[in-house]
C-alpha cells in the first residue's frame, strides 16, 4: 500500500510515490538478472522529450521533484529485445519474492511461417508485472529479416484474467508494430537510471505509424492450390530481378525520406500470394504527391536506373518510370480529394488522360521479399478498387487503359503541353 516507502525526492503524495517505487523495484529486479530493458512509455517519453537537453547533460537528471515516473497513470511501459535474454523462470521467482504478480502473453511466431509451413510455434510477446496499484508492461521486440524490430499483438487466451490490468489502455498490443532499431541512451530520470531511445520524439512519431500487417500465408497457400506457382526459369529469373529492383528502390526512396507503398500489381502480389507476380513485368510503387521531391529522378539515375518516361506534371497525373535490369519500376503519384484518392495515367501517342479512383486509405508496415515496406492498411478495398471483386483470379493479359475497374477517362493534354507532359527516353 506504499505506507512503508520512504518518499522519493520532493514527491507530493503517497500514490505518486508508489508508482516511482514500483518502477524502482522493477528496474532492480531486471538489473539483477542482467536484462537490458529500455523505456518506451509514450507518456513519460513525451515529458522527457521536453527536457531532453537538460536530461542528457545532467548526470543526476533534472529537477529535484519526482516529475516523470510519478505522473498519473496505471502502468509504465518498457521494451526488451528478445535475443538479449532467455532465462525467465528465475526472473518470475524473484519477481514473486518481491511481491509482484505476473502474466505472460504468448502467441504464434510469424517469422517461422512460410509458404511451406505454418509453424504454430508460440513465443512470448508481452509480460505484465503488477505490484500494489501499478503495473509494468514489458513488450518483447523481435528482430526480423528486413533488419527491423517487430512486436506482436496482445491477445488474451481464454483462461486469462481480463481484469488483471486495464488491458484496453495499454499503448502497445492492439496491433502488431514495426520499428527501426533505436539508438539507446542511458540517462538518470527521477533518480532512476534508465535507457531511453536517443531521440524520443522520433520514436514517438514512429509509434503513431507503427501498425504492421502480416502476409496472409494461409490464403496464399489456398491460392497456389488453385493456380500452381510459375516455377519456370523465366518466372524465377523475373522474381529475382524484381526483388533486387525493389531493394534498390526502397534504399533510394528511404535515403530521400520519401514515404511510399506497394501499389498495383506489386500490392496484389503481396496480398494474394505473398510474392511478386511472375508475369507482372514491372514493380509498382505509390507516393502521395505531397511527398514528391525534385531529387527523385536524379537519385534513381545515380543508382543506375535511367528514366524511361515521365508523364504528367506535379499538379496533375504525374508518373515516373525507370528502367531496371529487364524490369521496369513505375512510381505513381496519388492526389487526395475530399472523398477519394486518385492517380493518373497518360497515353503517349494520343495524349489521352486517365484517372484511377481509390477509397481513402492509411499506411501500414509489412514485410515483403525481406524488406520492411508500406502497404495500404485497407488492402482489400484498395485491391478491389483496382482489380474488381474477382481479384483472386489471375489475369495474364492486362490493359492499363480498360482493365482496371476504377479507371475513368480524364480528357486530353493540350497539344502545346505535350513536350512537358509526355517525355519518353
Amino acid at each position: 500500500n506504499g505506507a512503508g516507502f520512504s518518499k522519493v525526492r520532493g514527491s507530493q503524495s503517497g500514490q505518486d510515490s508508489t508508482r516511482w517505487h514500483v518502477v524502482k523495484k522493477f528496474l532492480g529486479l531486471i538489473s539483477s538478472h542482467n536484462i537490458p530493458v529500455f523505456l518506451i512509455d509514450p507518456l513519460i517519453l513525451g515529458l522527457v522529450d521536453k527536457d531532453i537537453e537538460e536530461i542528457r547533460s545532467s548526470p543526476d537528471g533534472p529537477s529535484p521533484e519526482c516529475k516523470y515516473f510519478c505522473a498519473p497513470r496505471d502502468f509504465t511501459t518498457f521494451a526488451l529485445l528478445d535475443k538479449t535474454w532467455k532465462h525467465e523462470v528465475g526472473l518470475f521467482r524473484a519477481a514473486e519474492k518481491m511481491g509482484f504478480q505476473w502474466l505472460k502473453i504468448i502467441n504464434k511466431d510469424p517469422r517461422l511461417d512460410g509458404m511451406d509451413d505454418l509453424s504454430g510455434i508460440e513465443i512470448p510477446l508481452h509480460y505484465i508485472f503488477k505490484l500494489a496499484s501499478h503495473a509494468i508492461h514489458l513488450v518483447v521486440f523481435y528482430e526480423r529479416s528486413g533488419n527491423y524490430l517487430w512486436h506482436g499483438p496482445l491477445r488474451l487466451k481464454q483462461h486469462m484474467d481480463r481484469k488483471f490490468v486495464p488491458f484496453r489502455k495499454l499503448h502497445f498490443g492492439r496491433y502488431p508494430g514495426a520499428y527501426e532499431k533505436p539508438e539507446l541512451l542511458l540517462v538518470s530520470v527521477d533518480d532512476l537510471k534508465v535507457q531511453i531511445p536517443k531521440n524520443p520524439s522520433s520514436f514517438l512519431e514512429e509509434m503513431s505509424q507503427s501498425r504492421f500487417l502480416e502476409c496472409r500465408y494461409r490464403e496464399a497457400r489456398a491460392f497456389f492450390q488453385l493456380y500452381p506457382d510459375d516455377a519456370s526459369l523465366d518466372g524465377v529469373e523475373f522474381r529475382k530481378k524484381a526483388k533486387s529492383l525493389l531493394h534498390l528502390a526502397v534504399l533510394t526512396l528511404n535515403n530521400l525520406g520519401v514515404k511510399f507503398w506497394l501499389s498495383s500489381g506489386t500490392c496484389l502480389g503481396w496480398y494474394r500470394q505473398c510474392n511478386v507476380i511472375p508475369y507482372s513485368k514491372d514493380v509498382d510503387l505509390g507516393v502521395f504527391i505531397r511527398d514528391y521531391k525534385a531529387d527523385i529522378i536524379p537519385a534513381f539515375q545515380k543508382a543506375g536506373l535511367p528514366l524511361k518516361h515521365k508523364f504528367g506534371k506535379v499538379e496533375d497525373s504525374l508518373e515516373l518510370s525507370f528502367q531496371g535490369d529487364d524490369v521496369k519500376l513505375d512510381i505513381f503519384f496519388f492526389y487526395e480529394e475530399d472523398d477519394h484518392i486518385w492517380n493518373g495515367g497518360t497515353q503517349a501517342k494520343s495524349g489521352k488522360k486517365f484517372k484511377y479512383l481509390f477509397p481513402k486509405f492509411t499506411l501500414c508496415w509489412t514485410e515483403f521479399v525481406e524488406l520492411k515496406v508500406h502497404v495500404p492498411c485497407e488492402t482489400l478495398q484498395y485491391v478491389e478498387a483496382n482489380y474488381g471483386p474477382d481479384w483472386k483470379v489471375p489475369v495474364k493479359t492486362w490493359d492499363w487503359k480498360s482493365s482496371p475497374s476504377n479507371v475513368q477517362y480524364n480528357g486530353i493534354w493540350p497539344v502545346e503541353e505535350w513536350d512537358d507532359v509526355i517525355q519518353i527516353y
